[in-house]
């Protein structure tokens, strides 16, 4: 056997490894963790993810409040940075099922994770206590 080919064959093992744990819709934590059936699943996802999307606009809300004009504004411009990000992300989450079942909730569970965690973020950054 080549080699080449030995060497290669953990390192094709470990990217399907790393993609099949890393969606977000597999993390133990995810407010829809465990529930069954596409339907049942894209339901419990939108839900969530509108509730995180509150939650991150209330607390950016509460931050802008309290920051002089400088600060809103790089505040400002990196949500929008985020945004992009976040975006961008989680389209490369989604297809990386290509047209199956799952790409639709894998979307919807990148964006409630990465909302719920910017939304930690902003309350570490900005030092509002975490409840």
């Amino acid at each position: 056997m080549n080699p080449r080919f030995c060497l290669l064959i953990p390192l094709v093992c470990s990217i399907f490894l790393v993609i099949s744990h890393a969606q977000h819709m597999n993390e133990p934590d995810s407010p829809c963790a465990g529930i069954g059936g596409t339907t049942d699943l894209v339901a419990c996802l939108s839900k969530a993810r509108d509730t995180s999307d509150a939650q991150l606009n209330s607390v950016y809300s509460d931050i802008r409040k309290r920051l002089d004009a400088n600060e809103a504004k790089e505040l400002i411009g990196a949500q929008r940075l985020w945004i992009q990000y976040r975006d961008a992300n989680c389209t490369a989450e989604r297809n990386l099922y290509g047209n199956g079942t799952a790409a639709g909730p894998a979307y919807l569970a990148c964006l409630e994770a990465m909302t719920r965690a910017r939304t930690k973020e902003l309350k570490v950054t900005y030092k509002i206590r975490l409840k």
